[in-house]
């Protein structure tokens, strides 16, 4: 009887051990892959770029298929790289189809005052700071380092969008007046119309020119954000405000403005929305030509 005991205890104890052992599988972890990060040396900026890459599902370097590439600024992996990537990924499955699946581009930053804005002619603002005013370069580190080598590198068409928020939204708009050919869409989201005095409300370029034909879908969101950081007062919401009505008074019938105000949202909270809303009207925009 007591060998008897003896045999069920050794069975019991061996199948709580093999319990216990399946409980507490041994796990190796991996990591998760969001896309490939880029070094660009770029002699214009005179310094190392870093771009962030991510492909679509289903991305083969070998494939004839192309992809439509989104270039976001403020796109570093701490800044707005991971959660827009994730906007672009849901808006791209198969059963939401809200726009097609696109090569996103994160352009870091490396200082945003000097990259995103135009020389100022207020001289406290010269002085608070002191590295602005550089945006032309920067523009032409686009132009002709970044695209030409994302060109080079991925499987592209010829649909390029650009999103930029608050400076990236003003330089953004900066590139829509001087260099319109260089996107198909803007996405222009809460954009410091207020630097240097709005003075960009009155500048003008070939997108305002009759002789401009390349078709541009531009999406212009603003939320309830307040005054601007000036001597004198503005308030964001109106001059995003103007922006679209003065792209609209050049009546140009390839150039489409959608302006997008969001009273529940503000310059914190506005982004994933507002660039919901413009995939949903600019890449249907797209389906109509």
């Amino acid at each position: 009887m007591k060998t008897v005991n003896l045999l069920i205890l050794i069975f019991y104890i061996n199948v709580l051990s093999a319990q216990t052992q399946n409980s507490n599988p041994e796990i190796t972890p991996k990591s998760i892959v969001l896309g490939e990060v880029q070094e660009i040396e770029s002699s214009i900026l005179k310094e190392k770029r870093i771009v962030n890459i991510y492909l679509p599902e289903g991305y083969n370097s070998k494939d004839s298929l192309k992809y439509p590439v989104i270039y976001l600024l403020d796109g570093a992996v701490d800044e707005d790289f991971i959660h827009v990537v994730g906007l672009v990924q849901f808006c791209s499955f198969e059963w939401v189809n809200q726009i097609p699946k696109s090569i996103v581009v994160g352009v870091t930053t490396a200082d945003r005052r000097r990259d995103y804005t135009f020389p100022t002619s207020i001289q406290e603002d010269k002085i608070k700071y002191p590295s602005s005013g550089h945006s032309e370069e920067f523009i032409l580190f686009i132009e002709k380092e970044l695209q030409p080598c994302i060109e080079q590198k991925y499987l592209t068409n010829n649909r390029k969008t650009l999103i930029g928020q608050s400076l990236g939204g003003l330089l953004a708009t900066e590139i829509l007046i001087k260099k319109p050919q260089l996107f198909n869409n803007y996405i222009i989201v809460s954009p410091s119309i207020w630097w240097n005095n709005a003075s960009i409300l009155n500048q003008t370029g070939p997108i305002f020119n009759n002789t401009f034909y390349q078709n541009v879908n531009i999406y212009i969101g603003v939320g309830k954000e307040g005054l601007t950081p000036t001597q004198i007062p503005r308030v964001m919401e109106v001059d995003a405000n103007l922006l679209s009505e003065k792209l609209n008074a050049a009546n140009l019938k390839n150039v489409k403005v959608f302006f997008d105000y969001l009273p529940n949202k503000n310059h914190a909270t506005i982004l994933h929305q507002a660039i919901t809303n413009a995939f949903e009207v600019l890449f249907q925009e797209i389906g109509k030509k």
